[in-house]
Order: C-alpha cells, then sequence, then structure tokens
C-alpha cells in the first residue's frame, strides 16, 4: 500500500491519508473512537498504537486520522505513513493461502451491524439515499462520514465519523445545512440531532 498524499481536513486536528488501495470495501466505512472498539482490526490497532492518536475513520480509499490537540502532527504523519505503507491487505493475504473473507472484516463491513434503529423504513430508505447523493461525497471530501443511528418520529439521529466528529461546524452549521436538506427533500417536519 502506498500513502498518494496526506490532505488536511476543515478539522485543525484531523488528516486524510489517501492511499492506492481500498481499505473499506462494498461502500461500508469503519469508525473506531477509541482503542478497544477495533479490537479484530489489526491496521487500526496499530495507527491507534502511534502516540496522538485519538480516532480513526475508514472509508474507500483514505483513513482520516483525529489527534490530540497536543499531538505532534509530523510525528503522527510519519509514523502513519509507515504503517499504512508497510501493511498487508488481511483480504490478499487470506486469498493467497486460499481461505475466505478474514473474520475481522467480516465483521466490521457487515451492511446490517451499521442499519439504523427504529422508524419508517421507508422514510429511512430515502433519507440515506439522499443522504449517499448529496452529504457524504461532499463529508467523504473533508475527510469524513454521517452515521444514521435512527428515526424516532420525526427526529433523525445522527453521528459524525472521522474529521467531522470532533470539528465545531459539523455541530452547528453542516447539522443544520443537512436539516434543511431533509425539510424540503423528505419531510418539512423533520428535526436533526446528535447521537
Amino acid at each position: 500500500m502506498k500513502v498518494q498524499s496526506i490532505l488536511p481536513t476543515p478539522n485543525p486536528n484531523a488528516f486524510k491519508f489517501l492511499v492506492d488501495r481500498p481499505l473499506a470495501r462494498g461502500g461500508q466505512t469503519r469508525s473506531y473512537s477509541k482503542p478497544e472498539d477495533a479490537r479484530t482490526d489489526i491496521l487500526a490497532q496499530g495507527l491507534f498504537a502511534v502516540p496522538g492518536v485519538e480516532t480513526l475513520f475508514f472509508c474507500e480509499n483514505f483513513v482520516t486520522v483525529s489527534m490530540t490537540a497536543k499531538a505532534d502532527w509530523r510525528g503522527v504523519a510519519e509514523q502513519c505513513t509507515r504503517l499504512l505503507e508497510s501493511h498487508i491487505d488481511e483480504q490478499e493475504e487470506h486469498s493467497a493461502h486460499g481461505c475466505s473473507t478474514p473474520p475481522a472484516l467480516e465483521a466490521s463491513e457487515n451492511p446490517l451491524a451499521s442499519l439504523p434503529q427504529g422508524g419508517d423504513p421507508e422514510m429511512l430508505s430515502r433519507i440515506n439515499a439522499l443522504l449517499d447523493d448529496r452529504v457524504r461525497p461532499a463529508l467523504a471530501g473533508d475527510g469524513g462520514g454521517l452515521q444514521v443511528l435512527g428515526l424516532d418520529g420525526k427526529s433523525l439521529v445522527i453521528r459524525y465519523q472521522g474529521a467531522c466528529g470532533s470539528c465545531p461546524s459539523s455541530t452547528s452549521g453542516t447539522m443544520m445545512a443537512i436539516q434543511n436538506l431533509l425539510q424540503t427533500e423528505i419531510d418539512d417536519e423533520l428535526v436533526v440531532t446528535m447521537g
């Protein structure tokens, strides 16, 4: 794996490492807010071992690394780059040995594991389709993502991922923009809250 570039994000404590291979398969993302969440993910465990790394977000061909405010950016970037470039893709390694998908990938990329809870399934499907089309690509461009946690009546519960997770603008302006979009396109009574 080769790190093609390290890009800043709107969050001053998060950087996006763009690589030349998929880090999340089948359109699924992985987000870890603490090392304990990444017990079955070897690459994430290695990245969390880098001093100053706070959260991780894997999406298609990039990983967003959020750091503590006191972290040494250059040190984190160098260590994360070395780790990413020395990482052997678990999928390829298992395929070479005649094995099926490794258990860590199956668990972390199971689409059913990230389904939102509660609410009208048809409305949730429309909401996710709109978010996939108009919101998630923009967030991914800034090293972040958005997970729909559920729908309770007309209240949509979301969680930001990656660079968006600890960025001040995502909890104010971006959330209001998402709410306005959903009210215009889906239902004018929808309210977006953080989970």
